[in-house]
């Protein structure tokens, strides 16, 4: 069941067993049909589905604070896995919480922290759907219900892209904007676009985080470095094999 509903492959269930795998979601809801990337997009029936399927596989969630005690202790932690959502949607929080809730799991949500109650400005600017965010409110009821905050930056600038100066800003300023306004620890943060250099990740780990989540394909183990943590995006092999038509589509049509 778990490989129909998340992995391509019996390599990747194989893969599963040598690590912790941190699934990277975005969005709970349909994909507008205007999206460029639909598969930012869970539906609610099809996230209700994989979470369902890693229950009944015998998964149950785990931080990742735990995470990175055991990779630095070296320890295994069997059929554990990290839910970890990006940008702090508003939608993810009305339909993806209950999903949750209702197989006993539990998340984090990287917060992009000077858009609080605003949109995805980053992405409607260059023609994606707009997504309005969570407020400061739901955000705590988020909290209230057991799950995590970390941060996505202040304003999802591509750090790899920025001076030392302009990048720890994003970093350390995120921090302590979202400490100070909901009253807990930030010790997780997540790179917009997923992209992370030597530079960014000595200024994560220098401002105090104690775990930094990329885009990277892969598990986490034991050496792990935890200022660049892998993640997986849950694709089935059908979808996956569609985001990649998808890709290749849009690629043959700006040419």
């Amino acid at each position: 069941m778990l490989a129909s509903h998340i992995f391509l492959s019996h390599a990747q269930q194989r893969l599963m067993r040598t690590g912790v795998p941190v699934l990277a979601y975005h969005y709970c809801g349909d994909a507008p049909s205007t999206s460029p990337d639909p598969y930012l997009y869970a539906s609610v029936k099809n996230l209700a589905g994989k979470i369902q399927a890693l229950r009944e596989s015998g998964y149950t969630s785990v931080s990742l604070s735990a995470l990175a005690a055991a990779c630095r202790e070296n320890r295994s932690l069997s059929n554990k896995v990290v839910i970890s959502i990006d940008d702090g949607a508003e939608n993810f929080f009305e339909a993806g919480m209950r999903i949750l809730s209702e197989n006993g799991f539990h998340a984090i949500q990287f917060v992009v922290a000077g858009q609080i109650g605003g949109i995805n400005e980053w992405d409607a600017k260059h023609g994606h759907p707009v997504v309005p965010l969570m407020d400061a409110g739901q955000i705590r009821e988020w909290l209230a219900e057991g799950h995590e905050i970390g941060s996505h930056s202040m304003t999802h600038r591509n750090l790899s892209k920025l001076n030392e100066p302009d990048a720890r800003r994003q970093i350390v300023d995120s921090k302590k904007h979202l400490e100070d306004q909901f009253g807990v620890a930030m010790r997780h943060f997540s790179y917009p676009h997923g992209k992370s250099t030597s530079m960014t990740e000595a200024l994560v780990e220098e401002a105090g985080y104690e775990t930094a989540c990329t885009t990277c394909f892969g598990v986490n183990g034991a050496g792990q470095n935890l200022m660049a943590l892998h993640r997986i995006w849950p694709l089935s092999t059908s979808e996956f094999l569609g985001k990649i038509g998808h890709r290749v589509g849009r690629i043959l049509r700006l040419n």
